[in-house]
């Protein structure tokens, strides 16, 4: 197999993910404010694209409060580093079943269940450049909790997200992901070339060995854009993988606490790291505008759309 390396590539910082991390690390940022302020300085690190979710401000919790996405995009439009802004949409789909004997009885203060329009409502008025697609549901870790994504829920988000003209970024965690992402590009609800991201070695989604990876790879359609990462002490390493594979980079606290062993990072320093790397293996680092201009996005004015 010929080495196809990506020598242009761009790098997504994600800041700060709905893991149960904030307690972890002084660097995960909390409010609107500090994970703002930590996307900016991670564009100024050389991100292209940051990719957010928010928390209570109070707890860390994750949240889904459309008045906190506002107050996010408003700091990062008004920041004086440019930068592609990526919003999570795969919050409302969490189910936790009860135990293995009764699992009907819902563990109600785990699950978080939206409709399709509720899930939408911050993209719709925040109307970034990129919003994710988790493309199926998986067991997400041990336990009772799945991560709940129906082919009915993909059909009328990834439409939603098409209308709105918002970039869905597909993220894939197993092959089956990516054969769904496929049928909805040949059904309309998405369009081609298609952004996909590989989301390797999340317990039980695809492992991240090489050979794993390499099927993932070359299960996505020739022509569509792709990045890829995977979690904790594999993050650096993949930067490298994936960009010799002929893909894109992400790096940040959501995937990886830590710089080197016993070091916590900050998401700036994560994206100044993998810049290092990157320029080492001969790749340039593309920046926002490129980046745009690649994937063919757009960049809208929040609430320029009727809600």
């Amino acid at each position: 197999m010929p080495l196809q390396m990506n020598r242009n590539v761009f790098l997504t910082a994600a800041i700060t993910g709905a893991g149960a991390t904030q307690d972890k690390s002084a660097h995960v940022p909390r409010s609107p404010k500090d994970i703002a302020d930590s996307a900016i300085a991670a564009a100024r690190a050389g991100a292209a694209i940051v990719h957010c979710h928010v928390r209570d401000p109070d707890t860390g919790a994750p949240s889904r409060k459309p008045e906190y996405y506002r107050e996010l995009t408003d700091r990062i439009r008004s920041a004086d580093v440019d930068v592609v802004l990526n919003l999570t949409a795969g919050i409302g789909g969490d189910m936790t079943f009860g135990d293995p004997e009764t699992p009907l009885r819902l563990d109600e203060a785990n699950t978080d269940m939206a409709g399709a329009s509720e899930r939408m409502i911050h993209i719709r008025e925040c109307l970034p450049e990129i919003c994710t697609l988790d493309c199926g549901s998986m067991n997400f870790g041990d336990g009772e909790y799945v991560m709940t994504n129906t082919t009915g829920m993909l059909r009328a988000t990834g439409r939603m997200m098409t209308e709105l003209g918002v970039k869905p970024e597909i993220e894939a965690f197993d092959t089956g992901h990516l054969w769904f992402a496929r049928q909805l590009v040949e059904e309309g609800v998405l369009d081609s070339p298609a952004l996909v991201q590989l989301c390797m070695g999340i317990p039980w989604g695809a492992p991240n060995d090489l050979n794993t990876f390499m099927a993932m790879v070359n299960n996505i359609p020739q022509g569509w854009h792709w990045s890829g990462f995977s979690l904790g002490r594999d993050q650096m390493p993949y930067v490298a993988a994936t960009a010799l594979a002929g893909g894109n980079v992400r790096v940040g606290l959501e995937d990886n606490l830590y710089l080197e062993r016993g070091v916590l990072a900050t998401n700036a320093q994560l994206v100044e790291k993998a810049v290092a790397l990157l320029d080492k293996l001969g790749a340039k680092v593309m920046g926002p505008a490129e980046t745009r201009e690649l994937l063919g996005l757009t960049k809208q004015a929040p609430g320029s759309r009727d809600a």
